[in-house]
Order: C-alpha cells, then structure tokens, then sequence
C-alpha cells in the first residue's frame, strides 16, 4: 500500500540544539494544543472523576457541556 505525500515540507532534523525557527515553531504548535485543550471545548473540567453508573457520568457530561454551550452564546449575545 502507498502512501499519498500531500505537500513539500521537509521535517528537520532532530538535533540536540534548536534552532531558533525551531523553537518558534514549537512555541506555536504548544499555542495551539493549548487553545484546543479539552476544557475549552467541551467545558467538562480536568482530573478524575467518579460516577456510580454510566448514566451519572453521560449526565455529568451532558449538564458540563450544556453549561458550557450556554456561557458561549451568552458571551455573544450579552
């Protein structure tokens, strides 16, 4: 099976010393997984959490997702 290559960018080699646009470009890409952390997205807040059944846990999900869908139209109507 081959592979399709979209694109001509080169990766860089992996060094023990960055370059300085590697660094850029690693500050960047950590921008950007922050801005899509989970929390942001769906409102359900980091660390473990425990449910008796799986329904408790689809209703906790439900209600942090809701209030958190709720906050971002308030924001853009209020």
């Amino acid at each position: 099976m081959r592979m399709k290559v979209v694109g001509k960018r080169k990766m860089p080699p992996i060094t023990y010393l960055a370059s300085a646009k590697q660094l850029i470009a690693g500050a960047e890409f950590n921008e950007t997984c922050q801005k899509l952390s989970p929390r942001k997205l769906t409102g359900v807040p980091k660390g473990i959490h425990r449910f008796r059944s799986h329904e408790d846990a689809d209703r906790y999900d439900f209600e942090c997702v809701t209030r958190h869908m709720a906050a971002i139209v308030a924001g853009r109507h209020g």
